[in-house]
């Protein structure tokens, strides 16, 4: 019998990770479930079994220690990430934007960090890091700088593990998502910004569709990649003209 393969997800407590890590565990995976707080996590996995990590992805020793607890790592989600309340840079305290770059950026790298180096040593070597970018990464929403900068930072970490995996047996791909209903694209529903300085309700699609195209990204063998993927709800505006 095939051991089940092992996935990492950061951010596993609530929204785009909860859902993720509830499709990788019902597909019969190894799930160990990052985040800051053990009762959210335990609250994802449910009635199933999974390997519960409470850690901050900011904080370098604690990321350290709880990739130490596997022994075996297959797929990093590099999902965690916050967003910030929409204002233009003049407006915009700089202690949001060093809390939107811990988490987007530097807690991007110490998960990809720890994430590579055991893929790089173990055997047989090798394995996949997804990277949740954004359609930020393309396009900013108005009053975005700090998220819409860490998703560029992020679209930069997978160019560059992309590239430095290959002499490793290391995947890495990224998933630009736009407008996944969860609580933090809840506000999408009721009217958000536009470029035209209208404010305007827009779609949203369940989130389901997300984890779905995560675990197909997963699935792939280590010689096939999906370098960008973009899912979003079809009528969302970022295709055509703002």
């Amino acid at each position: 019998m095939t051991e089940a393969k092992t996935i990492l997800i950061t951010g596993a407590g609530s929204g785009i990770g909860r859902s993720t890590a509830r499709v990788f565990l019902a597909a019969g995976w190894q799930v160990a479930l990052m985040g800051r707080r053990a009762e959210a996590l335990e609250e994802t996995a449910g009635v199933h079994k999974a390997i519960i990590l409470p850690a901050d992805v900011t904080n370098p020793a604690e990321v350290d220690a709880a990739f130490a607890k596997l022994p075996r790592l297959d797929v990093l989600f590099n999902n965690a990430g916050i967003s910030a309340a929409a204002a233009t840079i003049d407006e915009i305290p700089v202690q949001q934007w060093l809390d939107v770059c811990n988490t987007n950026i530097t807690g991007m790298f110490l998960a990809a960090r720890a994430a590579f180096g055991m893929m790089r040593h173990q055997s047989p070597q090798g394995g996949r890091i997804i990277n949740n970018g954004s359609i930020s990464a393309h396009v900013p929403r108005p009053g975005s700088v700090p998220y819409t900068m860490s998703k560029h930072a992020v679209t930069g970490l997978t160019r560059t593990l992309g590239l430095d995996g290959r002499a490793f047996n290391i995947a890495c791909g990224q998933i630009d998502i736009g407008n996944a209903l969860t609580d933090m694209a809840a506000k999408f529903t009721k009217g958000v910004p536009q470029a035209s300085g209208e404010i305007r309700v827009e779609p949203v699609m369940d989130v389901a569709h997300v984890a779905d195209a995560v675990l197909h990204m997963a699935n792939l063998p280590l010689d096939v990649n999906v370098p960008f993927m973009t899912i979003m709800a079809r009528d969302m505006p970022y295709i055509g003209r703002g």
